[in-house]
């Protein structure tokens, strides 16, 4: 279930496709309703939106709270080089700094437009144009995205260039490498 110094832990591996997942569920309900003229389609792609989020919400705190108090993350593979380390590692830290800002940003628009009230309560949906955060939510959205791009492209580049394990250390059911077994015990 933990990770070790060469793959990461079914828990970690889990956490991550399924943030992956509900985070590409959340950029498409989000810019679907971000460029939806029709206020019925807005609410539809709002009512997906923001239950996701407060999954995302939770899987971010926990996946955090998984990483400073419970499990480790792999070393590096051998042989790479300190710049792509130094990349990945600050990568990773933009993806939860704006993953974060997006939720807060995303929470406040609900507090101050009484969203859930129309969401969820039949209220007249509001006009996010006019809220502070909206305009930080919807750059935050773009660089997500472009978050994204990167490190998918980093990801096909090992696999696929590189040809390493760094790819296959985080999909899920990849095994582990094959330890050297020991000597065995006398009796």
């Amino acid at each position: 279930m933990r990770s070790d110094d060469n793959a990461y832990g079914s828990i970690a591996i889990f956490i991550h496709w399924a943030s992956a997942l509900l985070i590409f569920v959340l950029l498409a309900s989000g810019f679907r309703s971000g460029f939806a003229d029709d206020p019925a389609l807005k609410a539809m792609a709002l009512r997906i939106h923001v239950p996701v989020a407060i999954l995302v919400l939770i899987l971010t705190v926990g996946r955090l709270i998984w990483w400073w108090r419970i499990d480790r993350k792999p070393l590096a593979l051998p042989g790479t080089p300190n710049w792509q380390a130094l990349v990945a590692r600050w990568t990773h830290r933009a993806f939860y700094l704006v993953i974060l800002l997006l939720l807060a940003s995303g929470i406040a628009m609900s507090v101050i437009s009484g969203l859930p009230n129309a969401l969820f309560g039949g209220a007249m949906l509001p006009d996010f144009s006019e809220l502070a955060p909206r305009a930080g939510h919807g750059i935050g959205a773009g660089l997500l995205a472009a978050l994204i791009l990167l490190h998918v492209a980093g990801a096909l580049y090992h696999h696929f260039v590189l040809r390493d394990r760094t790819l296959r250390r985080i999909w899920p059911g990849s095994q582990r490498p094959a330890e050297t077994p020991g000597p065995t015990p006398e009796k």
